[in-house]
């Protein structure tokens, strides 16, 4: 296995994200159609959290499956994005290898990280991604 792969090598370029004054039901909607579970939450062009669906998960009350393309807007529209998004969010840069990546999804319990190219968001790295390239080192 090589010892030094950037994480940029690895990790999802296509980022979608959500600013601060979207509402959460649009989050909602963009991990449903995007079929993804963390959205960074930018202001302008400068990371100022993350959101995860688990996020949205704790705050609805509603008795809903995988499948049920319901949205509880009632609930969703007593928050801000701000007000449930991680503000402190851990990143990594861009030229990081992988293994400082996979230490710290393994020690913070993460299952994504934003990834920076100093302070601008250049991607996103999930476990999924993680996998996926270990697995190609067994091809």
């Amino acid at each position: 296995m090589r010892q030094r792969v950037p994480v940029s090598s690895i990790m999802s370029a296509t980022i979608v994200s959500v600013n601060l004054t979207n509402s959460l039901t649009e989050a909602e909607k963009l991990f449903k159609q995007f079929n993804i579970r963390h959205l960074p939450v930018v202001s302008g062009n400068k990371l100022v959290g993350i959101l995860s669906y688990t996020d949205l998960l704790k705050i609805s009350l509603a008795d809903t499956d995988e499948n049920d393309n319901v949205v509880d807007t009632t609930v969703y529209n007593m928050f801000t994005i701000e007000q449930v998004m991680v503000k402190e969010v851990i990143t990594i840069q861009a030229d990081d290898s992988v293994k400082e990546a996979a230490e710290i999804l393994v020690t913070k319990n993460f299952r994504a990280l934003p990834v920076l190219e100093g302070k601008v968001l250049v991607g996103m790295l999930t476990t999924t991604d993680l996998i996926k390239y270990l697995l190609k080192q067994y091809d």
